[in-house]
């Protein structure tokens, strides 16, 4: 289901709690707003569709994933750049890292650690501060 996308500042800030599988469909709702907002949006976290849970979706290019509870457990090569965010107006200066190593469950619930760099490293390290309540 298509949800709308949250705007409340008070809201995406605070910090967003573990999923479980009782969220299954919380994981289907981002996937699918997500995809109704292709044309502006490259990632999401659960929050932006107003559930305080750790959720991410992330488009990867070829097709959208989610990640459940997704932790950044190691990072390398510090950058500076801008970022929009289809929750707030206009683009804001922030830190990244050109490559990450993430833990987090796939939409099984089955534990995955992978890496990333680039583009997708900075689309996932924008929705998990999502997940922290830090607001660019």
């Amino acid at each position: 289901m298509i949800r709308p996308i949250m705007k409340d500042v008070v809201f995406l800030r605070q910090k967003s709690e573990p999923a479980t599988k009782a969220d299954k469909q919380v994981v289907q709702d981002l996937l699918d707003t997500l995809k109704a907002n292709e044309a502006g949006c490259v990632g999401m976290a659960a929050n932006m569709i107003g559930v305080k849970k750790r959720i991410i979706a992330v488009s990867m290019g070829f097709a959208n994933i989610a990640m459940i509870n997704p932790v950044i457990v190691k990072k390398s090569c510090v950058y500076e750049t801008e970022e929009g965010c289809l929750s707030l107006i206009g683009v804001r200066k922030t830190t990244r890292y050109k490559d990450i190593e993430v833990e987090f469950q796939d939409m099984n619930f089955n534990k995955q650690c992978q890496k990333f760099s680039g583009w997708i490293a900075q689309i996932i390290q924008h929705e998990i501060y999502h997940c922290d309540g830090i607001v660019i």
